[in-house]
């Protein structure tokens, strides 16, 4: 039976082009049982001016999706990962986590400067908290700038740009919406682990649906192929050590999980930061999975989140977790 899927999403040129690639798998997947449409819905993120942390953080590009999922204007919806917010939302499921792009933060700069090359006191933007506290810790001397805005915009906030300002020495931005964009050749630098580990969750797509779908229904029957054990697994786990720390996404920590090879080992890192860069605590956990693997990332994450509690992460940035 040939079954109709409206798939929301925000109307951002990121936003389009990552539910393009969903839609396009969907079809694929769905074997000739599916039709589907593409629903445009605005966010208090896309309507709303000032930092992320002053619009609330977690949810913010979120909530207005999740409201046409419930309300039945759309039947999928497509997310940037790590904008979810950790607790469950009441009638919906995560359906879906396609194949993760590489997680990694990019340096965007001026004249093919790294950040070991930016000048002293140089102007560099992000919208990021977690990103602002670990290129302070890199660079204490870089003057970081609250930026917002799409891809295009704040590309054109780096000197020499033709479409912008041109006002900054550098911005920073995830890897994962430049290649998806197409606009690798703007990264001047792909910061590793051990300058800058990404948000929980970055690089990862999140497909929700409404609870309650037919097992044997097509789309059903895509999403569960469209869905990547390697990286559902990794994410699960960054954002149960996320929700323990009772923290959002605005929050200055960083965590990046990988399944092993063998698809039995979990790594998970993770880092705190001072807002200000001036200290940080790393830590790192692994765990064997055995019969019940998202329940086992869960507790990974979770594990990680007490090791980071007991060395003192709440003393470094507000988290509603405590000791």
């Amino acid at each position: 039976m040939l079954q109709h899927v409206r798939v929301g999403t925000r109307a951002s040129a990121l936003a389009l082009t990552q539910t393009g690639h969903v839609v396009d798998a969907l079809a694929v997947l769905g074997r000739g049982d599916l039709t589907l449409e593409t629903v445009h819905v605005r966010t208090d993120g896309d309507r709303l001016t000032g930092s992320l942390q002053s619009l609330g953080g977690t949810g913010v590009f979120v909530t207005a999706l999740r409201d046409a999922l419930l309300d039945g204007r759309c039947d999928v919806a497509v997310h940037s990962l790590k904008d979810l917010p950790t607790g469950d939302a009441d009638g919906l499921v995560l359906g879906a986590v396609p194949p993760r792009e590489d997680p990694a933060d990019a340096l965007c700069a001026r004249d093919e400067l790294t950040l070991a090359l930016l000048p002293p006191g140089a102007r560099v933007g992000t919208g990021s908290p977690r990103r602002a506290a670990q290129l302070l810790a890199a660079r204490p001397d870089l003057d970081v700038v609250d930026i917002r805005g799409n891809v295009d915009t704040r590309l054109g906030r780096v000197a020499g740009s033709a479409t912008g300002p041109g006002d900054l020495d550098a911005v920073v931005l995830a890897r994962a919406g430049l290649a998806r964009l197409g606009r690798l050749d703007a990264v001047t630098e792909a910061f590793g682990p051990g300058t800058m580990l990404p948000a929980p969750g970055q690089g990862a797509l999140a497909v929700e649906v409404r609870a309650g779908l037919e097992p044997d229904e097509p789309l059903a029957l895509a999403l569960s192929a469209l869905d990547h054990r390697p990286t559902h697994l990794a994410v699960l786990a960054e954002r149960a050590l996320l929700g323990r720390l009772e923290a959002g996404c605005a929050a200055p920590i960083g965590a990046t999980g990988r399944l092993a090879d063998d698809g039995r080992t979990l790594f998970l890192d993770a880092v705190v930061v001072r807002p200000d860069g001036s200290a940080s605590l790393h830590r790192g956990l692994t765990a064997t999975l055995g019969t019940d693997s998202a329940a086992d990332a869960l507790a990974l994450g979770a594990r990680l989140a007490e090791t980071l509690l007991d060395a003192g992460a709440a003393d470094l940035a507000a988290l509603g977790a405590v000791r």
